[in-house]
């Protein structure tokens, strides 16, 4: 098993090395220039519709604007807002988290240009939900079947490690290290949860994501807002640092600037999970009239995961001064808070991983059993599958899961192999339908509204 494992790192390491980092960051280079750096332009405009819960309700779809937005933010806000920022911080030094900000600037563009492309190549299956994501328009857009179901094979498998058992195993260790409850307690607890959830389909899960993640991200951002509001003095200081080694490499043996921007853009991208292909899955079940439409709804997916919440971590552990103490993951996130907010802040890291990991669990769900749901087209396959990954949650909290973390690993980096061929292959339909929305927002600043707006 230990020789498995080291060829399954050997290949990750291959996997998520400079070539594909390159891919994805520059396709979201590419695609900010071919829209003008839309999320610059259209930031605050995005905001407002993306918590508009009238917004094309009566348009074709399954969950609203802000249900699609929750569940991909339910997958996407996770252990990688609090381990992956430590781990970023402390292997590439306080300047990583500057390109953290990079990549999710980019990866704004890149989530829009997936979420386009996801509505507008959308099918109805055979229950009269809506089934879409890359798997759809690398099929039907660039006619490379063999290539959507490469990616769906690899999104299925990804989902059980990365959605599911290294999220069910962060939430029982971080229980059992705070109030001392076994892990197979909270394995248990957590399948019942899921399976409350997760077995009532998308409706069930939108619903519940809808109420759960507004109040998870406002208790750690409320949390972390003290922290930073409290001690203002020291942010210039901080940012400073950041942005001072981002270019200098300083913090990091050998002043490896290399180091740095590897692993801040590494984990910025496992944070956002921007051009992995997993957020357009939930972005093809939206009510709209317009692909554009949501996807200046999914962009702001992007700006919420990191330019915010992956930045009150970063922030806090520069603060501290911590991030060359020795401590890593979610102990040092957990001592950064501490020296600001006591006692508390143990608790508040704890309480914020277990709702980030929880939430993961339901997203990633969606997203594999519409992987798996492309492979096998009966409608009862979806079932099996939600079965299955309702019974891996205990498995994974009460597993030693290194193998499987690098498994999952290996895979989210081939789904975005095809993905991100997509994107390029589709950017000219990406443009296409931008000039579309470009146009019906203008009519809505004239005074045109649609008709279900207007309702």
């Amino acid at each position: 098993m230990q020789a498995f494992e080291k060829v399954l790192g050997a290949i990750g390491d291959i996997v998520w090395g400079p070539p594909l980092l390159i891919l994805i960051v520059g396709t979201g280079i590419y695609l900010t220039f071919k829209l003008g750096f839309l999320q610059i332009r259209l930031l605050p405009y995005s905001l407002k519709l993306a918590f508009s819960k009238s917004q094309d309700k009566n348009s074709e779809g399954d969950i609203s604007h802000f249900k699609a937005l929750m569940t991909a933010m339910a997958a996407t806000v996770g252990v990688g807002n609090i381990v992956g920022v430590a781990t970023a911080v402390v292997i590439g030094g306080p300047g990583a988290l500057f390109w953290m900000w990079m990549s999710a600037f980019f990866g704004m563009a890149t989530k829009y240009g997936e979420a386009i492309l996801a509505v507008k190549y959308r099918v109805k299956d055979a229950n009269g939900q809506m089934a879409g994501g890359p798997m759809y328009y690398i099929e039907q857009g660039l006619k490379m079947k063999w290539l959507a179901v490469l990616f769906a094979i690899f999104g299925s498998i990804a989902a059980f490690g990365i959605g599911n058992g290294t999220q069910s195993q962060a939430v029982a260790g971080v229980v059992l290290q705070t109030w001392n409850i076994p892990t197979w307690i909270t394995g248990v607890i957590l399948m019942v949860v899921a399976a409350l959830v997760i077995l009532g389909g998308i409706k069930s899960i939108g619903n519940v994501t809808a109420f759960f993640v507004p109040i998870m991200a406002a208790f750690y951002l409320i949390a972390g807002l003290i922290i930073i509001l409290t001690n203002l003095p020291a942010i210039p200081a901080a940012l400073g640092l950041v942005f001072s080694d981002a270019f200098t490499g300083s913090a990091v043996a050998g002043g490896a600037i290399g180091t740095v921007i590897r692993y801040g853009v590494a984990r910025g991208v496992f944070s956002n999970e921007a051009g992995l292909g997993s957020a357009p899955i939930a972005a093809a079940a939206a009510k709209t009239d317009m692909p554009g439409r949501q996807a200046l709804v999914s962009m702001t997916q992007v700006f919420i995961d990191t330019l915010i919440i992956c930045s009150i971590t970063g922030l806090t552990i520069v603060m501290s001064g911590l991030y060359d103490s020795g401590l890593e993951g979610s102990a040092l996130t957990a001592a950064a808070f501490s020296e600001f907010l006591g006692g508390a802040g143990p608790v508040v890291v704890s309480i914020g991983l277990i709702f980030f990991a929880s939430s993961t669990i339901f997203g990633w769900a969606y997203y594999g059993e519409k992987c798996f749901q492309y492979l096998f087209k009966n409608p009862k396959a979806i079932y099996i599958y939600r079965i299955l990954f309702v019974l891996v949650v205990p498995i994974g909290a009460t597993a030693s899961l290194d193998i499987v973390w690098t498994f999952s690993d290996v895979a989210n980096g081939m789904m975005a192999i095809p993905n991100l061929i997509g994107l390029l292959g589709l950017s000219g339909v990406i443009a296409l339908e931008t000039k579309k929305i470009l146009a019906k927002i203008k009519e809505e600043k004239n005074g045109v509204t649609s008709s279900d707006e207007a309702a």
